[in-house]
């Protein structure tokens, strides 16, 4: 189902704008697959393979004799060849036969998520090309792959909803494991032996996911949980997301941990924590189709600074999908290494993350991670968004 949703909508994007052939050349997979492959068939390939989707419509497909039957049960294609000596052969014929004027091929200097072809396959695919008079007709397919991934499809979507439903879930159940003295790898522990109880995956690494910081002078992000104590009177904050029929969620949320005869958090805690909320609601307010990335974490990345605190040293939010960094466009700000990425348009279908964040000083960093659907006119939130902070009763 997955597969043929999105091959049908990669002919209409193809016909969108107006480029001829797009092909995804691959080989052995497993160990070195292009990352939009999954939208193209269920399982991996093994020999050189042409995935080949028309602006006419039209779908071919050619792989080793052994993968065919596995492409043709995806039913996304109008014809699929095995060969059995070779490649060259058959894709130099078809596309001599189709002879388009642009050939569309996954490489990107900008985005990691369209660059899947290796150089070794480019150079093969370069010289079967030159063989034909066609090797001038290659484009990067950047265009096309960025928005086959960012526009969710109905079953994208609804396997992410499960996902982030699953999330909150741990979530919620974590906060009544969360006491002082635990550690935070007995807090990353509890909510693994919860990811397998509810048969899902992690959306990335498990070392370092969940990640869990408790206090000050913690790594902050990317790092494995510690020996470290949950202590009164710190914040404490996670990052989590599961995977679900092999998609992602990817949320953080901020506790703290109450002194003795506290009934709510300080305000120095408060105020770094309701500065968090509302950088995510206004920039939640003002998304929509058109608007830049740039322009969402500017709106964010003030609010923090106004309020007194430095600014977050990360993009405000991405997008998510297969991966929990899944796409092109990128709201975040116009540093060198995001490149071209913020200023990527918004488009109906996208998934992103909002996720500012500012420290506490002598308590901890607070930071919130929600997801947000962008709509025909603005943005729904798919998660659940974290409007209190979870208090720890000691």
């Amino acid at each position: 189902m997955l597969v043929q949703e999105k091959v049908a909508q990669a002919k209409q994007i193809l016909k969108e704008f107006d480029i001829d052939c797009w092909i995804t050349f691959t080989r052995e997979s497993q160990i070195n697959g292009d990352p939009t492959l999954a939208f193209l068939v269920t399982a991996d390939v093994t020999w050189h393979s042409a995935f080949i989707v028309t602006s006419s419509g039209r779908t071919h497909a050619i792989v080793g004799l052994y993968d065919k039957k596995t492409v043709e049960e995806t039913g996304a294609y109008d014809e699929v060849v095995g060969f059995v000596k070779g490649i060259k052969e058959p894709l130099q014929n078809f596309l001599l036969e189709l002879n388009p004027k642009q050939i569309a091929i996954n490489y990107s200097e900008d985005s990691e998520i369209c660059d899947g072809l290796t150089h070794g396959m480019y150079l093969t695919l370069y010289k079967y090309l030159s063989e034909i008079g066609y090797q001038d007709r290659l484009i990067s397919a950047e265009r096309i792959v960025s928005a086959l991934r960012e526009r969710k499809s109905k079953t994208e979507l609804k396997s992410m909803l499960e996902a982030i439903r699953i999330t909150e879930l741990i979530f919620d159940k974590v906060a009544k494991f969360i006491k002082p003295g635990v550690t935070e790898k007995e807090i990353a522990e509890f909510m693994k032996q919860e990811t397998a109880r509810n048969k899902v995956g992690f959306a990335w690494e498990e070392t370092v996911c969940p990640a869990v910081f408790t206090g000050p002078e913690t790594a902050g992000a990317h790092y494995a949980p510690s020996e470290r104590r949950v202590e009164k009177g710190q914040i404490l904050n996670m990052d989590f997301g599961v995977k679900f029929n092999g998609y992602c969620s990817d949320m953080q949320r901020t506790f703290y941990i109450l002194e003795d005869g506290e009934t709510t958090a300080p305000p120095d805690v408060m105020k770094g924590f309701n500065t968090i909320v509302e950088a995510i609601e206004r920039a939640k307010q003002a998304i929509k189709p058109g608007i830049k990335g740039e322009e969402i974490d500017r709106i964010a990345r003030e609010i923090v600074v106004q309020n007194g605190y430095e600014e977050f040293p990360h993009a405000l939010g991405h997008q998510v999908g297969r991966f929990s960094h899944d796409g092109t466009a990128l709201l975040g700000p116009a540093w060198e290494k995001y490149a071209q990425k913020p200023f990527q348009p918004l488009e109906e279908g996208m998934v992103f993350t909002i996720e500012p964040r500012l420290t506490v000083p002598h308590r901890g960093v607070a930071t919130i991670e929600e997801m947000v659907l962008v709509t025909a006119t603005g943005a729904d939130w798919l998660s659940d968004p974290q409007k209190e902070i979870i208090l720890i009763h000691p």
